[in-house]
């Protein structure tokens, strides 16, 4: 099975969303600076919705410099290894990370949406519920989970080469 078919349509439509929120961030901010420095009257939701988008900015923008190996690594090892050292390395640290995306990103952040949507926690200044915030937890989990499977699909077939 080729990753490839899956994985190109998904970085589309994350760049678009990540572009899209990028934008809505921008326009928020700029908003608020208008409002408060040059209305005198500072919008009460503005910076509330600020902060929701950059922290879904910076769990879907991590999922997708992961799925771009655009992420932090520590190489040390890596180039000390023969190709097929190198394919399992890849592979290991590819599951280490798509066990953890599953357990605590989906599984844990599943389990807050839930809560949170049980309890029926809202935001305090635009009254969003609270489960629809916490949902990019999960969502970036699958992300991750989804480009880990691809990751070791590729450290897989490049041993086999």
């Amino acid at each position: 099975m080729s990753f490839r078919r899956i994985i190109t349509p998904v970085d589309a439509v994350l760049q678009r969303v990540l572009a899209l929120l990028m934008l809505l961030l921008v326009a928020c901010v700029t908003w608020q600076v208008v409002s408060r420095y040059l209305l005198g009257d500072p919008s009460s939701w503005t910076e509330e919705l600020a902060r929701y988008l950059l922290v879904w900015i910076g769990l879907l923008g991590a999922a997708y410099a992961y799925g771009c190996r655009a992420h932090m690594a520590i190489d040390l090892l890596e180039g000390r290894l023969g190709k097929s050292a190198r394919a399992v390395q890849r592979a290991v640290i590819a599951l280490l990370v798509l066990v953890f995306a599953l357990l605590v990103s989906v599984l844990g952040g599943g389990s807050l949406v839930a809560l949170t949507w049980e309890l029926q926690q809202v935001s305090a200044a635009m009254g969003v519920p609270m489960a629809l915030v916490y949902t990019v937890i999960p969502l970036s989990g699958l992300l991750v989970a989804l480009y880990a499977c691809a990751e070791i699909n590729d450290a897989l077939r490049s041993d086999v080469r």
